[in-house]
Formats: structure tokens, sequence, C-alpha cells
């Protein structure tokens, strides 16, 4: 059986033994007119005024969009945002990108993302969660973890929030209140967001709201901050826009949320004894830091002691610095997460870790990439695999069952209750 992983730009073809079962998204259409459906939404919004009637001439406005890590047509959908704000000088609106405790967004990576004529007409500014002077702070959950947002979000009086919205390995989704935080939300908000009680919930967990605590806290921090205005798409393999829900923050998010786990969530009958995944191809599996979510994905039907076969580009390598300097602190996943528990200090990244080694204590973890030499993915623990075809061949010797999952964490599979 032949198919083709989403691997980097081009994917990658790999011949799978006969009766291998394929899991996929449902293959929902792109939107005919993609500009006529983000007006209409822009316009009909749900539990919010028309954006257009929100903000006045001498506003300051400020749009918050995912940074270039996210899969997001934001270069598509900030025109008809900023069509609708018309009435507004261009120098009263901000582009605000939103990097969590990512890396700052290149100048190429700028204006891939939102486009020359939108970088040259507005001023853009990168979040820095690390820059005490560019945050306000807000409190703290009922929980006690502290809120820290973006001073430039705070000082606006118009917020719009532009996000993709799609299932998230423990947060429960992505989009919506994740703009804000982890988004532009100061280091400490996102560390403590992120520590190892959160993310060790059972509710922590794709597609998950009800009960997890992580939502729960991204929504309150962003009920603190304030948002007029949220935008939320959801997209096709092919990147296309297949639907636009826009409004106030939460009904618009809870709207594209059901309509995301519709589209993603599928049943399987038992665990399988080899899963093969992806992380979706570009920009998703630039580094093995993003792959850990496609493993997470396959793991949640692989049985224990299975495998999990993995293709992922990571073309930036192993990507964020702690999350790979933990790998190799440790001599197992056991001992990484031993250490990730007992300590009650978080380090940026060890919710990837923490995860990761959830996995790896389950199944083994083989890895193709090009972007990581056999070594490199040694210090990961995990296998590396030359060809996929000929280590599932291998591994699905003596009537195995095996399980592909072309899109990778586009699919969220779950094993159906008996």
């Amino acid at each position: 059986m032949r198919i083709s992983l989403a691997y980097g730009r081009h994917g990658l073809p790999v011949e799978l033994p006969p009766g291998t079962e394929v899991v996929e998204p449902e293959r929902a259409l792109g939107l005919p007119d993609e500009s006529n459906a983000l007006r209409t939404a822009l316009r009909a919004p749900r539990g919010a005024r028309p954006l257009r009637n929100l903000a006045r001439p001498s506003d300051r406005v400020t749009i918050v969009v995912p940074d270039s890590t996210r899969p997001a047509p934001t270069r598509r959908v900030l025109p008809a945002v900023l069509a609708e704000l018309d009435g507004i000088p261009s120098e009263r609106i901000t582009i605000l990108i939103a990097t969590g405790l990512h890396r700052a967004a290149r100048s190429d990576e700028v204006d891939a993302l939102l486009g020359a004529e939108v970088v040259r007409r507005y001023g853009i500014v990168c979040h820095n969660a690390r820059d005490d002077a560019q945050l306000v702070d807000l409190g703290a959950t009922a929980s006690g973890r502290p809120v820290l947002v973006n001073r430039t979000y705070m000082q606006a009086d118009v917020r719009i929030t532009v996000g993709l919205v799609e299932p998230h390995f423990f947060a429960g989704f992505s989009g919506g209140a994740k703009l804000i935080l982890p988004g532009v939300a100061g280091a400490a908000s996102v560390l403590r967001n992120h520590d190892a009680e959160l993310i060790g919930h059972p509710q922590a967990r794709w597609g998950a709201r009800a009960g997890n605590p992580i939502f729960t806290e991204q929504r309150e921090a962003a009920r603190r901050a304030g948002c007029e205005f949220s935008v939320n798409v959801l997209v096709n393999a092919d990147r296309q826009i297949t639907a636009v829900f826009a409004g106030a923050l939460e009904a618009a998010h809870d709207a594209a949320c059901d309509e995301a786990l519709r589209v993603a969530m599928r049943p399987v009958a038992a665990p399988y004894d080899v899963v093969v995944t992806s992380n979706s191809g570009y920009p998703l599996d630039l580094n093995l830091y993003q792959a850990v979510k496609g493993m997470s994905a396959a793991s949640a039907i692989v049985r224990p002691g299975g495998h999990i076969v993995i293709a992922a580009e990571c073309s930036e390598g192993a990507g964020h610095g702690d999350f790979a300097a933990m790998l190799h602190e440790h001599a197992s996943p056991a001992e990484m997460l031993r250490a990730i528990q007992a300590s009650g200090h978080v380090r940026p990244d060890q919710w990837q870790n923490q995860v990761f080694a959830q996995i790896l204590q389950r199944a083994t973890v083989h890895v193709f990439a090009g972007g990581l030499s056999h070594l490199e993915i040694e210090a990961a623990h995990c296998r590396p695999c030359p060809d996929v075809s000929t280590r599932v061949r291998a591994l699905a010797q003596n009537g195995a069952r095996v399980c592909a999952l072309p899109r990778g964490p586009e699919t969220i599979p779950y094993v159906r209750a008996a």
C-alpha cells in the first residue's frame, strides 16, 4: 500500500504493509469565495457588534495574529479584517505577532506572514514575553497563577484576535484565548500555564475543553485582559479556509472548536502495534519540539509497548534550547519525567519534554528526519529510522496491526469505548 505522509513542503511517499488502516480527517472543502465568507462573518458575528461598528477613527486598534510556527492563513484573513476598519487611520492600527515563548519572527518571516503591503502600511510589533517593559500585570487567576499581558495589547481601545482553530495536544484547541495566553502573555504566565501539574492533568489533552485546566486558565486570562472581537478560521490539508467564525471571543471560538472536533476526531476499534505518523508537514515539522504533537496523536491509539514511526523534516533541528538541553540531561524518559514532576521550578519548554517522556514510556519512537543526525535522534531517546517503508515492514511481521496517520495531528484518533 503506497501513501504519502505530510513531510516538509513536498511530502514523503512510503510503502506500507497490506492491511494497514489509514485514518485521516474529514476532507473538508475549501470555501468557494473566502473573501465573501470572511466579510459575511465579520458583519454578522456571534455575540458581538459587527467589526466595522466597533472602532471609531480616534481609537487605537491592536490585531493579534499567530507567528509563523502556525499554519494559519493570516495573510488571506487580514485584508478582510482591515477592510472593515477602513475608517481608522493606518497609524492607529498595530499588528501584534503572538510569539508566546517562541523566538522573535525574522523580517522575511513577517513579510511572508502578513504580506509586504500590510507591513508597509501598519505598525508591526513582535511580542517579547521576557521584556518586563512590554508587560502589564493583571493580577492572578483563581488558582493563583500570574496574568501578565502585552502592554500594546492592553493599551488598545479595540483588541482583535485572528487565529487558526485546530485540536491541540494539551490545551484542547488552538485559537481563541490561546492568542492571549500564551500568545501575548509574559514568560511567568506561560510557564505557570504549562507547569507539570497542569500538563499532567488527565483532561489536558487533544480536543478537551470541559475540565481541562489549561484551557480554563487561558480563558480566565483572556477575560481579565479583554478582547472586543475574535476571528477564527479552519483550514483543510491544502490550507484552504473551510469555515469562519467571528464575534465575541468565547462564542466564536466555541463554535469553531465544535466544527474542528467534528472534522478531526476519528474513532478506531482497538490499539495498534505500529502507528505511522507525520507532523502535518511544513511549517509544523520544522523541529523535533513541534514533532512531539504528531507523536502525541499516535500515542492515543498505540498499544503499550508498541511502536510509533514518525516522519518530520526537522529542518531547524531539535529546536527550542531548553527542550534539547533537557533531553541530554537525563539518561532515560523515566528519569526526565521524575525530574520534571519533582521540581517546583518551571523551565521553558519542559511541558514538551513532559509529554514526550510520557509518550516514550508508552511506546518506542522511531524518527525519520532529514534535519537530524542519528546521534541527535538517539540523544532524544528515540531510534533513528533511515527508511520509513523498511522500518515499518520489519516491525509489522507476525500479524502486527498497523495504522497510518498521513496528516499527523490534523487527525485526532481515539479508541472507541467497548
